[in-house]
């Protein structure tokens, strides 16, 4: 048991508060991590406000960058002392969503309060996000780290942990856009830049960012996008007819707007498939014509953190980092202490940030 100040959430909907909480060994396949940087994201925020639930007091945090200082019986190929990527990415590697190389969707479930390594005065916080990365320390599975090099910023390699693997993985591993292709992305902020760089690794030939924000708009240009609508005209969809007549073929909702969704169809062209990346809060339903889904042979279908295979798709994405072809310190807007984690999350709900990095 290790005594470590984390970010504590006492209250849905409050400020998080800075507290001494302990942190258990790591037990059967558990790996205890000291964190150098962790990034702050929507749905540590969203679970914060208690759109989802949850037990309560809780530590959020999931997308993080530390050094291995211990490890528990039955863990492989993990040394101590060695950096890595922290994710929230818990799999079992038995069920059949993790047998057939979907280990997003691993069906084995982990309890985060019964099952939690943190804890106070005896008392049990529940491990946010399978993580709890809001903290000096963490102990998660071993399923849940990938290896990094030493040549990253911890600042920018915290994002490949959830942001960047979620926008890309969703165009790459889901969606598998081909060249040639007309790629949609609404929402510019920090997931919907990301697919963006997805679609321009993938070839799509014009890759149209929408968003509210011209500024933001701006933005995804450097991140690849060939064109912007901005999203408060009447009808936005029908700009992208100017761009590409056909339609999109490829639409990713990367907000978690439920109106959005309802009219994410509009830009899909015939056969075109639109793909949930986004999350709105529990409960919240969208509306749709099913007839014009069935005529024009559209599709729905979901994407979580990319579907991404983390032994697979980190090497890869590392790679192109050294090469720069995909942009990870560009999509830092700001570093904080963790004293400052309320401010770093008020800056991140005001919009401007693309990713605000807790620094240890």
């Amino acid at each position: 048991m290790t005594t470590i100040r984390a970010a504590v959430a006492r209250n849905f909907g409050t400020d998080l508060t800075i507290e001494e909480v302990e942190l258990a060994s790591p037990g059967e396949g558990q790996v205890e991590v000291v964190l150098d940087a962790v990034a702050i994201c929507h749905s540590d925020i969203h679970f914060a406000e208690g759109a989802w639930g949850g037990g309560l007091p809780a530590v959020y945090g999931h997308e993080a960058v530390g050094r291995v200082t211990a490890t528990g019986p039955g863990v492989r190929g993990i040394a101590e002392g060695a950096r890595v990527l922290v994710t929230m990415l818990r799999a079992c590697g038995h069920c059949g969503c993790c047998a057939s190389g979907a280990p997003v969707y691993c069906e084995t479930g982990y309890d985060r309060q019964a099952q939690s390594p943190i804890s106070q005065n005896g008392a049990v916080v529940n491990h946010g996000l399978s993580t709890g990365a809001f903290a000096e320390r963490v102990v998660v599975d071993q399923s849940q780290l990938a290896p990094l090099p030493e040549d990253i910023p911890a600042t920018s390699a915290c994002l490949l942990a959830c942001g960047v693997i979620t926008g890309v993985g969703a165009v790459v591993n889901t969606a598998r856009v081909r060249p040639g292709e007309t790629v949609v992305v609404i929402g510019a902020g920090g997931v919907g830049l990301n697919a963006i760089q997805g679609a321009r690794i993938a070839g799509a030939a014009r890759i149209v960012a929408v968003d509210m924000s011209a500024e933001k708009l701006a933005a995804a240009k450097e991140f690849g996008a060939t064109d912007g609508i901005l999203a408060n005209a009447p009808e936005p969809w029908s700009a992208l007819r100017e761009i590409a007549p056909k339609g999109a073929d490829a639409v990713f909702v990367t907000v978690g707007a439920t109106p959005v969704y309802e009219t994410a169809l509009n830009y899909a062209g015939y056969r075109g498939r639109v793909f949930a990346v986004g999350m709105p809060h529990s409960g919240e339903r969208a509306a749709w014509e099913p007839v014009m889904v069935a005529a024009l042979g559209q599709k729905i279908e979901g994407s979580l953190l990319g579907e991404v295979v983390l032994k697979r798709d980190i090497p890869w994405m590392v790679e192109l980092y050294r090469q720069g072809r995909l942009k990870l310190d560009e999509l830092v807007s700001g570093t904080w202490t963790l004293e400052q984690i309320n401010e770093a999350i008020a800056d991140t709900k005001a919009g401007g940030a693309r990713r605000n990095v807790i620094v240890f």
